[in-house]
C-alpha cells in the first residue's frame, strides 16, 4: 500500500476491524487473513495485534481464551454490545464523510 492509502487506513482500520467481527468471532491471524481476502494485502499481522489490544482495553469486544493445537491457548474476540455502538458510529461517520468527499470530487455542493 502506498503512502496516502496507510495514513487513510490508520484512521479506518478499527471500524474494519469491529465491521469483521460483526460477522463472527475470530482470533487475530483469521482476521488478519480476512482482511487480506478483501484486499488489504499490505496490512501487517503486528498492526492488527496492536489494534486488538487496544480495542480490547477498551471494553469494544469480548476475550475468550480457546485452546490450540499449535501452541498456547488463542484469544478469540467476539464484538459485544459498546463494540457495536462504536460500530455503528463509525458507519455513521463514514457514510457522512464519503457523501462530502463524493461532492468535492464531482464538484458539486456548496460553494
Amino acid at each position: 500500500m502506498g503512502g496516502q492509502m496507510t495514513e487513510l487506513l490508520k484512521g479506518t482500520l478499527e471500524g474494519v476491524v469491529l465491521a469483521i467481527l460483526s460477522g463472527r468471532p475470530a482470533h487475530g491471524y483469521e482476521i488478519t487473513a480476512r482482511l487480506r481476502k478483501r484486499g488489504f494485502s499490505g496490512l501487517a499481522e503486528g498492526t492488527v495485534y496492536a489494534l486488538l489490544v487496544r480495542i480490547e482495553r477498551r471494553g469494544l469486544v469480548d476475550v475468550e481464551r480457546v485452546p490450540s493445537g499449535k501452541g498456547p491457548p488463542r484469544k478469540v474476540y467476539s464484538l459485544n454490545a459498546r463494540g457495536r455502538e462504536c460500530l455503528d458510529e463509525f458507519w455513521r461517520s463514514w457514510t457522512f464523510l464519503a457523501e462530502r468527499l463524493e461532492q468535492l470530487r464531482r464538484g458539486d455542493g456548496p460553494s
